[in-house]
């Protein structure tokens, strides 16, 4: 039993000498920790109440009752004196629909050229509230707290015309009952027909993060699998160029990936009933995109580490925080500041993104130019560092 004890401890010994010694793997087993620690913790609100979001406002009935609904909702502070949203003026629906689609803001609300006058005659006056269907969470709460903010401005006008009446004693010929209870009315209107679930939401965000997943383990794990198995050597030594051998690998990696992000994209079709508003091709182009801005990143993890254990372990580092951070499952307008400032940094951020916009709001090509261009970019940057440094990694 001694001696069993005596080789088990020189095993673990022996493990844990090799595992000090591996720096990339000791520096990823600290960080891990305490990057699940800080993401976790700072990720979520700590409260439910909306602040700071995206809206636009188009009055144009520019009266003075319209101007007061207007500025009640751009001074509406629910929440530690921080504004609930940050309003931008558009022209009419058209525009408002616009700026949602190009991601300009997360919702709208449009006051018609005949507000005033219907509330003037004694008729219900309507609202109309937009909503942003790529985005079901931020939406609902955009759209509760308009619909809020309208309703208790409706009952003050209401209150005040009620007053006038009593005060004045003036009959009111032609006058509805609910012209005076409720005044103000809101209609909801989205950019496509029908309502969208959260699936329609997530699934982009599944299609992006499974290409991503894909790409980064399957090229970083084949590279460090030749390593450890001693083939990468006897490849090396073939006729052919190293550039050829790690952009075929990337290749192989690429294509698997291409197949996952369709075939989550059929599921969420046929299973789940997700509808594509937009090009199909353009869905394509955007994961083919998707691919080539983490190829980059893939070799240059394969070119640092030597272990298949290694990779796993590094890799995890930086696909736990994008899966947070680029808005996968969560609205990243609700996330701390600091935290949205860092998950535009991530390309994986913009490939969701893009297919958000092109697959629920029927987005077309000039709707998500600013994503491709992003996308294109990282992946080059990436390829024009990684290369290199995977050629100088292999020959040592």
């Amino acid at each position: 039993m001694k001696k069993i004890l005596s080789d088990l401890w020189q095993i673990a010994k022996k493990d844990l000498l090799e595992f000090r010694r591996d720096r990339i793997r000791l520096v990823t087993f600290i960080i891990m920790p305490i990057f699940m620690m800080i993401l976790t913790g700072f990720i979520f609100p700590s409260q439910n109440s909306i602040k700071n979001i995206s809206i636009g406002i188009a009055n144009q009935d520019n009266q003075t009752v319209s101007n007061q609904l207007q500025t009640t909702i751009e001074n509406l502070a629910p929440a530690n004196n921080q504004k609930a949203f940050k309003a931008k003026t558009y022209s009419d629906l058209g525009a408002i629909k616009n700026g949602i689609k190009n991601q300009e803001v997360n919702g709208g609300l449009v006051i018609p050229s005949d507000f005033s006058a219907k509330l003037n005659t004694n008729q219900q006056a309507e609202v109309i509230i937009v909503e942003d269907q790529s985005n079901p969470q931020i939406s609902a709460l955009a759209t509760q707290t308009l619909s809020q903010v309208v309703n208790a401005f409706s009952q003050q006008v209401g209150m005040q015309k009620v007053n006038q009446i009593l005060t004045t004693r003036v009959q009111v010929q032609g006058a509805s009952a609910q012209s005076f209870i409720q005044p103000i009315i809101t209609k909801l209107e989205g950019l496509i027909p029908g309502e969208t679930n959260y699936f329609e939401f997530v699934a982009p965000g599944i299609m992006a993060m499974v290409v991503m997943t894909a790409v980064l383990t399957g090229l970083a794990a084949s590279v460090a699998r030749e390593k450890e198995q001693g083939t990468l050597d006897g490849i090396m030594i073939a006729p052919i160029s190293r550039l050829s051998i790690i952009l075929g690998k990337a290749t192989s990696q690429s294509i698997r990936g291409l197949i996952q992000g369709i075939i989550v994209m059929l599921l969420a079709i046929f299973l789940f009933g997700v509808t594509i508003h937009g090009n199909i091709f353009l869905v394509f182009l955007l994961l083919v995109l998707g691919i080539f801005s983490f190829v980059g990143l893939g070799i240059l993890v394969s070119a640092a580490v030597t272990e298949q254990e290694t990779a796993t372990q590094l890799l995890f580092m930086f696909q736990f925080p994008m899966l947070f951070l680029s808005g996968v499952f969560f609205p990243i307008q609700q996330m701390p500041s600091i935290m949205q400032k860092i998950a535009y940094l991530l390309p994986l951020t913009y490939a969701i993104q893009a297919l958000r916009k092109v697959m629920i709001l029927g987005a077309g090509i000039m709707a998500v130019r600013t994503e491709l261009i992003i996308l294109l970019v990282f992946g080059a940057v990436t390829l024009i560092i990684a290369v290199p440094l995977f050629r100088r990694m292999v020959t040592r």
